[in-house]
Order: C-alpha cells, then structure tokens, then sequence
C-alpha cells in the first residue's frame, strides 16, 4: 500500500485484517474467505503439526477449511471445520509438544526449488507493471525470452487479476514494477510474521544487490502482506521505483540487473542465512 500518511480503503482493510489475534472469532470457511492475521496464525499452527492447509496466506479458504477438518478428526473432535474456543485449545496443545518446525508450506517452497530447472531456459515467469513502465516491462520480457524462458506480460491495474494470471500460468516466479513517486524505492518479498516465501525473500535480496551498482536507484528490502505477493503462490516479488524517468531511460541496465539476479537465483534459490540481513519487517 502506498506510505502516504492517508487511511484509504486499502489501508483501512490491512488495519484490520491486522488487528485481529487467534480466538478472537470463530473462524470458518465462507463467501468471501475469512482474512486476517488470525487466520495466518492458524495456518502456521496447524502446518507446523502436519496439516496442509498451503500458504500462509492469512485467507481463510478450502485448503485451510480442509486441514482444519483433518485435525478435528485426528483428534476425535467434532469435524465441523470451525476453529472455536475447544478446537484452538487443542491446536495449541498438540503444537506446544511439536517444537517449532518451518511447516509444511515452506518445507514445500523450498523442495520445489531445488528441483526446479537451474537455468532461465524454461523458466515460466509472469512480469507485471502497474502503470507507466510498460516499455521497461516489455523490454524485460524480450531479453527474458531470448534467455530461453517462458514469459507473458500482464498490465491489468487489478493486484488479484495478476495473481491470478500468475497462478493459472503456474509460473515458476512473478516479478511485478510499480512507481511509487515520492516515496524511497523497495523490493518487495511476501512475509508475514508467522511465515515468510524463503524463494521470494532470496530473489528481492538478489535484485537489491543488483540495484545498488545502478546510479539513483538503490532500492531497500522489504517483509510486506501486499496483496500480489501474498496471492500469488509462486515466489514473487514487486519492485516498487520511486524515480520512474530515470529507471525507464536506464531499462538496458535495469533489465541486465533482472536477469542477472534471475540467473543467479535459478542457480542457487536459497541462500545460506548464517548472516541474515537485519529485521524487513
């Protein structure tokens, strides 16, 4: 969301979404999903006992429901796929005697990225913008596709419409560029306090390295919830430019640093964390 100092709806949603702690409500699949840093909570919990309910998302949809369902039967409670007051008694109890595991969901990320191609050939990418740097965008698809990787280009305004493309293309990755005038640049990695996309997180390292040796860009690294990163159920990243101008007269260079950092993380997609960057979030 944009850091403007104004409560605008988007700001308004992530306030609350935010606001919101496990056992606060009786949570249960519904029409819109249930979303909210409980539900997140929950994800984490039930995924680090052993059931799948796929990313930690904070969205409280079927997969969550299912899982949700799945600990009730083992447990010989009532399987109506409602986190109330017994059922996150229980949660709690089983997961105090698990330790603290990753969970499944990025047990899973990180599998995947291991054996996934090691080279851009191949390599399904979706690259988004989100107004006024289509032509970095399109020159960033070309070089891309003359790597050997499969790419589409998305332009939709709507962050769920680009999810989605993205999930329905089963993208290896998503890049996404916004401009953000006024504001410093940043790279954008999806985290949440309970979970963090160990793949996201290792590419926006990647392309901040990058971005330094680019005059007048020097973007910083964030953890964010934004709503691409967080639908999107590949590794993803957003790069937010403040000077849109400049980075679009200098595209040649922005987009060797892309692919550059895209080489390398094909290469090698999780970093050795023994000297981890300082807190993102």
């Amino acid at each position: 969301m944009r850091i403007d100092g104004q409560v605008d709806q988007d700001t308004w949603v992530g306030l609350v979404e935010a606001s919101w702690r496990l056992g606060d409500r009786l949570l249960f699949l519904t029409a819109p999903n249930l979303r909210g840093d409980d539900v997140a909570d929950l994800q984490s919990l039930l995924g680090r006992i052993g059931f799948d309910c796929g990313r930690v998302d904070g969205i409280l949809g079927p997969l969550t429901a299912g899982a949700l369902v799945d600990f009730q039967r083992n447990c010989g409670l009532v399987a109506d796929g409602t986190s109330g007051p017994v059922t996150l008694k229980a949660i709690r109890r089983v997961s105090s005697q698990t330790g603290t595991g990753p969970g499944i969901a990025t047990v899973r990320e990180r599998d995947q990225l291991r054996t996934r191609s090691s080279s851009l050939r191949g390599l399904r990418v979706v690259v988004g913008q989100f107004g006024g740097l289509s032509a970095l965008t399109r020159v960033l698809a070309r070089e891309l596709r003359l790597s050997g990787a499969v790419v589409i280009s998305v332009d939709e305004p709507d962050a769920r419409v680009q999810a989605g493309v993205a999930n329905s293309f089963e993208a290896d990755v998503y890049l996404g560029f916004e401009s953000r005038p006024g504001e410093p640049s940043r790279i954008s990695y999806y985290a949440v306090p309970t979970f963090e996309s160990s793949g996201g997180r290792s590419l926006a390292e990647r392309l901040v390295a990058g971005f330094g040796a680019v005059a007048g860009v020097a973007p910083c690294l964030h953890g964010m919830r934004l709503q691409v990163l967080r639908e999107t159920r590949m590794p993803a990243v957003l790069v937010s430019l403040a000077d849109v101008r400049r980075t679009v007269d200098l595209s040649t260079d922005v987009t060797a640093v892309v692919r550059s950092a895209l080489e390398a993380w094909t290469a090698k997609p999780l970093e050795d964390r023994s000297n981890p960057p300082g807190p993102t979030l």
